[in-house]
């Protein structure tokens, strides 16, 4: 198998190099491209000398992934967010799960930072997405070229394309989990509150698996999920797939 890592980036200058070099040394055979959103802060620069190619659009993370996707040359797509921590040995996890030719893809289980309410929030992020069957793009979904061409990518939606995605990829045959972690970065959760943010996450996806025009999920998740000084950058983001 040939693998190509999608990463999408807005204005992440204060990690992109830490998160490139040590993707790079976990990953060393894999193609990684970095999908910037017409970053302000200067991450293309410092994502440049660190990725094998990288790609440009208007700042929307689902325009910014299929970009990617397009560029890429492998034949299993994984795509995987610009602050996490990828686990030892992924590739080869990855390359385990896709073995089996019935598996259209699969994703990470999820590991935030040691504290009560975290260890609540990634073992409820785990449980309620088997039930409600919905992933986001923290777990670090991945899968084969062929089906990601066959479903059209990710929906240009302004807020979850990745549960989007991933239902599209459940219809075309299994879809399994690894249980090996993905830290993911706790910094919006220092910045709202554990337990806010938790109930807010929780909120949505109840939104959204009850039909709630995306439109007011959008809204939604701007005054609970986003930090006063973060929500400009998130408007852009999220005007960008409108």
């Amino acid at each position: 198998m040939q693998f190509s890592i999608i990463v999408p980036v807005y204005n992440e200058a204060p990690l992109i190099r830490r998160f490139l070099q040590q993707l790079r040394e976990r990953t060393p055979d894999a193609e990684i491209i970095v999908a910037d959103g017409k970053s302000s802060d200067g991450t293309a620069d410092l994502a440049a000398g660190l990725c094998d190619q990288l790609v440009v659009s208007e700042p929307n993370r689902a325009a910014q992934m299929n970009l990617g996707a397009r560029a890429a040359s492998g034949d299993v797509l994984w795509f995987v967010h610009g602050d996490v921590e990828v686990p030892q040995e992924c590739l080869a996890e990855i390359a385990r799960v896709l073995d089996d030719r019935t598996v259209a893809g699969g994703y990470f289980r999820i590991r935030l930072p040691p504290h009560p309410v975290y260890r609540l929030t990634d073992t409820f992020a785990h449980y309620a997405g088997l039930l409600l069957r919905m992933r986001c793009g923290d777990h670090g979904i991945f899968c084969r070229r062929s089906v990601f061409n066959d479903i059209g990518g990710f929906p240009t939606v302004p807020l979850m394309e990745d549960v989007e995605f991933f239902r599209r990829l459940r219809r075309r045959g299994r879809v399994v989990h690894s249980n090996k972690r993905i830290i993911v970065s706790a910094r919006r959760y220092k910045a709202i509150g554990p337990a806010r943010l938790t109930f807010a996450y929780g909120f949505i996806a109840s939104l959204y698996c009850c039909g709630v025009r995306l439109s007011t999920l959008t809204r939604v998740y701007q005054r609970t999920c986003c930090a006063a000084h973060d929500r400009q950058s998130v408007s852009d983001l999220l005007t960008g797939a409108e």
